[in-house]
């Protein structure tokens, strides 16, 4: 089966390069077309648990300067890979919602993301992948992190 849209989803660490090279990797054995997502977590769910509603301006600029540095960053990672930025998205809310969805909307038939696999499913995959897998419209690629 050959892969004709790729989406590869990043969490901006440094340890995103792991999972753009076996992307990269992937896309060039194909032939496909590649696209980058990452998603900033609205700052509710960052810090649940804490009065966020009585930051809630501070709270608001936390939040886009996160969208913000995304944006760099996703433009940064897109440039090296040649991706061209209007194939480069970012998402906010739910990470793995998030990914299904924008997995649904550009029609990719493979998503590429990390694993740590140290939560959610136990030992298995981390609960963003997990999340992701549960009612994914198409084949996941996990890479594991080193």
């Amino acid at each position: 089966m050959s892969y004709k849209k790729i989406l590869v989803a990043v969490d901006l660490t440094d340890e995103a390069q792991q999972v753009l090279d076996r992307a990269r990797e992937v896309t060039e054995q194909n032939k496909a077309e590649l696209s980058i997502i990452a998603v900033v977590k609205p700052i509710n769910q960052v810090y649940s648990g804490f009065d966020v509603a009585a930051l809630s301006a501070d709270a608001a600029m936390i939040e886009m300067d996160a969208v913000r540095q995304a944006e760099a960053r996703v433009a940064e990672h897109a440039k090296a890979l040649g991706v061209p930025s209007d194939r480069t998205y970012i998402g906010r809310g739910s990470p793995a919602y998030e990914i299904r969805a924008m997995a649904e909307q550009l029609g990719t038939d493979l998503i590429v993301m990390g694993t740590h696999g140290r939560h959610g499913l136990g030992l298995l995959l981390g609960s963003t992948a997990t999340g992701v897998l549960h009612g994914c419209p198409c084949d996941v690629l996990t890479v594991r992190i080193e």
